[in-house]
């Protein structure tokens, strides 16, 4: 376990000297104390996957201690539709390990994340933070191994169009300035999310890049490094709530929306995953080839594929990005570092060769165990995601894996080692199923494979239902054919869902 803390950025880590996994009331209570904290934020996820806040003022040691150890109640039916009126109050529970010092906030102000319980004491079993909790438990119990995460965080920012070092369209990949224009703007929000605890890997601009009425789109990518999940889903949601208050006090805009006009590059959340044994990464075997661990959990993926964008494409436009030949999936299959795949395996360090060495001959060969990156990749996901959700479907994925007897030869069948989108490999594409193209599809597929996720208590019925519900609602199974040759519709529907998730 790391004991130096000297260049973290989250201020709260930094004063107790100690991993936040570890913090107590007392810690809090000191750290409050000792540098001037006057208010303290409660933050919780609701259904819609945006964070909530209660906000309290110190009166004094005692109110705080109170706060702290009881925390305090809220109208559930407000934030959740599955929650009647009658019987609506729930409690939220600070979580010490997420304390950051607000870094917004004129008035001195120190920031936790919370759980819900009911009116017993008792977690909420539907819960976004809490179905997370429970799928990731259930993995580890089944498989002895633990579920890490992490996201690619896509979005787009909106500024007055400039003529000065204009961008390619749809060439901004990792564009360097003056042709980026927002790379400062990143490079604070990377800042400020690493502020809140967040481990971030690295960011850079995107592909998307074009002008559209007046406006230039400017697309950015924020990457994180690989975490337990139920930490990743924590660290996701405070980084949309820094952008989007960073674009606000910048006087920008500022979407995640999955797609925003036809014919350029959306917007995906892909997410990595990696799994763990006593701190070791076991994607990769002996021979440095991925592991049957990995396999398995692949095979998972591609069973529950059709029912895990319930979850992960939660509105109309979901489905106008999942389309081909926009570096975004369609078919249910997966490969080695091809982004025409659902699930892709990323590059690894599995070379057994020091690069590091080979560009600087002065620097002696380096014991650093690469290898430990390798992840898994699945790339149908958008930030339309209730981000909690969406990594609990993925960890009852994963282990549905393992429980599987076939699940290797799943992995085998659905391996594919080509572009499967160019002309002479029709045959193979036309040999593999597909993903859901609209709301409508993804309720019916999650219909089909909710047993799967109620298993074990992981997804309450009642949350299920409501979910296939909501999705049905959009009535959109012919809609992407429908907003193809009408602008005013496509307008429309891109309005009603820019600021989604």
């Amino acid at each position: 376990m790391n004991t130096d803390f000297t260049l973290h950025k989250n201020e709260v880590v930094r004063f107790l000297k100690k991993d936040p996994r570890q913090f107590t009331r007392g810690d809090i209570i000191r750290y409050v104390e000792c540098n001037g904290i006057e208010m303290i934020n409660f933050m919780y996820p609701a259904a819609d996957g945006r964070l909530k806040t209660l906000n309290f003022i110190i009166n004094d040691k005692d109110y705080l201690r109170t706060i702290l150890s009881s925390g305090e109640r809220v109208d559930g039916s407000s934030l959740f539709p599955f929650i009647e009126a009658g019987s609506s109050d729930l409690y939220v529970i600070p979580r010490y390990s997420t304390a950051f010092r607000d870094p917004f906030a004129e008035i001195p102000t120190l920031t936790m994340l919370c759980s819900f319980f009911d009116k017993d004491g008792k977690p909420l079993a539907s819960a976004p933070e809490m179905t997370l909790g429970k799928a990731c438990r259930k993995f580890t119990e089944t498989t002895g191994l633990e579920f890490h995460a992490m996201g690619e965080l896509e979005y787009y920012v909106i500024t007055p169009e400039q003529h000065d070092f204009p961008a390619r369209d749809q060439r901004g990949y990792h564009e360097s300035a003056p042709f980026a224009k927002l790379n400062d703007f990143r490079t604070l929000c990377m800042s400020y999310i690493a502020r809140t605890g967040a481990s971030i890997k690295y960011g850079h601009s995107e592909v998307g890049n074009f002008v559209l009425d007046g406006y230039n789109y400017e697309q950015n990518e924020i990457e994180f490094l690989p975490v337990p999940a139920p930490e990743a889903a924590d660290q996701l949601m405070l980084a949309k709530w820094v952008i989007r208050n960073l674009a606000y006090r910048n006087g920008l805009n500022v979407t995640f929306a999955p797609k925003i006009t036809t014919g350029k590059a959306g917007s995906g959340l892909h997410i990595h995953m990696k799994l763990m044994s006593d701190d070791k990464n076991v994607m990769l075997d002996d021979n440095m080839q991925l592991s049957d661990y990995a396999r398995r959990m692949i095979a998972g993926l591609m069973t529950l594929a059709p029912s895990i964008t319930a979850f992960g494409n939660t509105n109309p436009t979901s489905y106008f990005r999942l389309v081909p030949h926009q570096e975004a999936p369609t078919n249910i299959c997966w490969g080695d570092r091809n982004r025409s795949v659902l699930v892709r395996v990323p590059l690894g360090w599995n070379s057994r060769t020091d690069m590091c060495s080979a560009v600087n001959p002065a620097t002696p060969a380096s014991d650093c165990d690469a290898s430990q990156k390798q992840t898994v990749e699945i790339r149908s996901a958008d930030c339309s995601a209730n981000v909690y959700y969406l990594l609990a479907a993925l960890a009852v994925a994963a282990r549905h894996g393992f429980e599987a007897d076939n699940a290797l030869d799943i992995a085998a069948e659905t391996y594919v080692d080509v572009n499967i989108h160019a002309p002479e490999n029709a045959d193979r594409l036309a040999r593999l199923n597909t993903l859901p193209a609209s709301c409508v599809e993804s309720a019916e597929a999650l219909d089909a494979q909710r047993s799967i996720y109620e298993a074990d208590g992981i997804f309450p019925a009642n949350l299920i239902d409501r979910c296939i519900s909501q999705l049905k609602n959009f009535d959109d199974k012919t809609l992407s054919a429908r907003a193809a040759g009408d602008t005013a519709l496509m307008k429309q529907l891109i309005e009603e869902h820019f600021h989604c998730g």
